[in-house]
């Protein structure tokens, strides 16, 4: 952790968005930009970073224990998180001023949520603990949490059902596609009544986010919308971003499950509007499907390379998405298989910041310790009489090799590349406890066998 504090100061006024450096933000070094010697990955202080993390909520910054979260997530190796800009839970407070008549003034803040966010900012920051924003909350708009949502025309004072075309009833679910809040836009429906208070209420979270430089912006949280709409808000934020003299990094989440759907390939192919990719969706597979559609995934993109990120794993023996061990080796193929990020999703369709979580963040960070996960590439191609989803392998050939083991098993290293003696050691990733480290004389293959069924993963090095 940095011991320097990033200089903010209260909010002013929207006028910052047209002062240029004149906006206090935090130095060139600070901020997360693409590592100049891997595009697959981040750098952050001028140093390459992997992105892993879980927390309990996914709006951290409306949870009344915010620094307590994020010092246990520091604690065991974490340092990123998820910020939806959401308000449907309870115990959530909403942007706006309330008034006395229970409707809404979207032309007035409330400033106890702008405070909240300040502050989660702030204390990510002095932490090191990358944020990944999701600007528009997409079930916020969708089924009972539309009626109780301040931009609805029968919450607020400010326009109308008829003026600006939106319902006020109760909707079905996000991929109905029946809220027009998101046709507010010119290239769609173009509502300037609606998209006023849009813009008003990014321009308030960028004066906001654009003084840290720990902070990441998605556009949507699994969104099914025309890809206009998030191409609108991308370059509205990356042309803020500039106007304040920083440069700021986007993506858009879609969707559906399966990568291959069209409305991936405007994220995967639009590196201009896009600088980096969101695949959670991916981790509803399951077992060798889930590595292999990854795979696939960055091989599309070997030709303009870009960090991929998880911001969400699902998996829970509590949830309907695959259960705990799902979830536990969707975080390890994910990192072994050259993924930017990977992050716990909430409960209860995740692990969350759980016990069992925060075990795997250990145990992720001891591995990634031994070997240079930067200069390390997927290379199951190394691996022999292997079952489907039995061990998954990354590695410098020539040098340093890293094997997991999902539940444990049996397979044959290629080390042929290896000229001298090799040392073997093996992470009880349940314990986070290594065994002591074996020598074995040179040879084209190494066989290795876990200690115990279970989650195990193997280091294998020159001496």
């Amino acid at each position: 952790m940095r011991s320097g504090v990033h200089t903010w100061v209260p909010y002013l006024t929207l006028a910052f968005l047209t002062c240029g450096n004149a906006l206090a933000q935090a130095p060139a070094q600070e901020r997360i930009e693409i590592c100049p010697g891997n595009h697959a990955y981040w750098a952050y202080g001028g140093q390459p970073v992997l992105l892993l993390g879980g927390s309990v909520q996914d709006n951290l910054f409306q949870i009344p224990d915010i620094e307590a979260h994020l010092d246990l997530l520091h604690s065991v190796g974490g340092n990123y998180v998820r910020c939806t800009m959401s308000s449907r839970d309870d115990g959530n407070i909403w942007a706006f001023a309330q008034r006395e008549d229970g409707r809404y003034d979207l032309d007035k803040w409330n400033e106890e949520y702008w405070r909240r966010f300040e502050t989660f900012l702030r204390l990510a920051s002095e932490r090191d603990i990358i944020v990944q924003i999701e600007v528009w909350a997409t079930f916020d708009f969708y089924l009972e949490h539309w009626p109780r949502n301040p931009f609805n025309p029968k919450n607020n004072v400010n326009y109308t059902a008829e003026e600006s075309g939106l319902p006020t009833g109760k909707l079905g679910h996000p991929l109905s596609l029946t809220n027009n809040w998101f046709w507010s836009i010119p290239a769609e429906r173009n509502q300037p009544v609606v998209l006023k208070y849009q813009r008003r209420f990014v321009d308030r979270l960028l004066s906001h986010s654009l003084k840290y430089g720990n902070v990441l912006y998605c556009m949507d949280n699994e969104t099914a919308v025309t890809p206009e709409w998030g191409k609108y808000w991308s370059e509205y934020i990356k042309a803020k971003a500039k106007e304040a003299g920083v440069s700021v990094h986007t993506t858009e989440m879609w969707d559906p499950w399966d990568l291959s759907d069209p409305k991936h390939s405007n994220t995967f192919d639009h590196p201009e509007t896009y600088s980096f990719i969101d695949i959670s969706q991916n981790n509803h597979k399951k077992g060798q499907a889930h590595w292999d559609n990854a795979q696939k995934q960055r091989q599309r993109i070997a030709d303009a390379v870009r960090p991929i990120n998880c911001i969400k794993i699902y998996g829970a023996d509590t949830g309907k998405f695959g259960g705990t061990r799902h979830g536990i080796e969707r975080f390890w193929r994910n990192v072994f298989g050259g993924l930017a990020s990977s992050r716990f999703h909430r409960p209860t369709s995740g692990l969350g910041l759980s016990e069992l979580a925060q075990t795997n963040l250990r145990s992720m960070r001891l591995v990634t310790g031994a070997v240079d996960v930067f200069e390390c590439n997927p290379h199951n191609d190394l691996l022999s009489e292997r079952e489907p989803n039995e061990a998954y392998c990354m590695a410098q050939p020539g040098k340093e090799y890293a094997v997991y083991f999902p539940n444990g098993g049996a397979v044959k290293l290629d080390t042929s590349a290896i000229s001298g003696d090799v040392t073997v050691r093996w992470l009880d990733i349940a314990k986070s406890e290594w065994s002591p480290s074996e020598s074995l004389a040179a040879a084209d293959t190494v066989t290795l066998s876990c200690p115990a069924d279970g989650h195990w993963a193997a280091v294998v090095q020159t001496k």
